[in-house]
């Protein structure tokens, strides 16, 4: 069950309208990282999870905070629009100094939602549900949270240098600081899951499993020019479950077969038996 609070979780108030800026925020409302893809991540996460109960109220609780800052947001879009209207744009082509302000306003701003925020990105492509990584295995989708949660913090920060509106600023410092939190909280997790059943992915499915495979798990294959790559921890030293040692390939081999497909049937029209081609035509004549 769902509660809504008439209260936002921070205050929201901009010092003036930007229609420009708000045009900007729909990014991390609406885009690939925005605030609606953490939370429907989250909240899927915690619907469909599975075993230890602190998990599922620990995705529930993160996921229901994020429906909350798509509503900071919305309010935040709406706050910048204020007072935006049609005859705006056209006087923006007229005064170069209204055009700074107003001329790259998003027309679907005006169009669409009425001087709203939109479940869209910057540029008005729509949300998308394949932005959310919901797999079952909690460690894959704890790492999932943390890669979505760094690169929603790295956009609010640049988001952050895009304005003198100490309003807006204010919002931002707010959402940095619970998304510096949020990977705090999803480092904790996947260090607590891979102290349970290791750092790879699955756990259920052993490096021992691999077989004659084995040793394929640790050689870095050198592909570019230069060895600088060979300088890295990935390349050198023990891997991070201590099943083996990595070895760096400075040359590597190909180890496989030249593929050799055979030809399709002459009805898949693919064209390549030449001489059914021609007995084809022949036929036709």
């Amino acid at each position: 069950m769902f509660r809504h609070q008439k209260e936002l979780q921070f205050e929201v108030k901009v010092d003036r309208p930007d229609p420009m800026l708000a045009r900007q925020v729909q990014e991390v409302l609406g885009g690939q990282f925005g605030e609606m893809t953490v939370m429907m991540q989250y909240l899927f996460q915690g619907f469909n999870c599975r075993g230890e109960e602190k998990y599922k109220d620990m995705l529930m609780d993160i996921g229901t905070e994020e429906i909350g800052h798509v509503e900071m947001l919305c309010s935040l879009i709406s706050q910048l629009l204020d007072g935006a209207s049609p005859e705006d744009q056209a006087e923006a082509a007229k005064d170069p100094v209204t055009a700074s302000i107003m001329g790259g306003i998003n027309p679907q701003h005006l169009l669409v939602s009425g001087l709203g925020g939109l479940p869209t990105n910057s540029n008005g492509v729509p949300w998308n549900g394949s932005y959310i990584v919901a797999s079952g295995n909690l460690l894959a989708d704890m790492r999932s949270n943390l890669h979505a949660e760094s690169q929603g913090r790295l956009q609010v920060a640049r988001l952050y240098h895009m304005t003198n509106d100490e309003g807006v600023r204010k919002t931002f410092r707010k959402m940095l600081a619970r998304d510096r939190y949020h990977q705090y909280q999803w480092m904790a997790a996947i260090e607590e899951l891979e102290g349970k059943n290791g750092v790879v992915v699955p756990a259920s499915f052993p490096p021992e499993a691999e077989e004659e495979a084995q040793e394929e798990a640790y050689k870095f294959w050198d592909l570019s020019e230069g060895e600088a790559s060979s300088e890295g921890l990935w390349a050198t030293g023990e891997a991070p479950d201590g099943t083996g040692h990595f070895e760096h390939v400075a040359n590597p081999v190909a180890k496989g077969q030249i593929p050799n497909p055979k030809i399709p049937a002459t009805e898949v029209h693919h064209d390549l038996d030449y001489q059914k081609v021609n007995e084809g035509h022949q036929k036709l004549k």
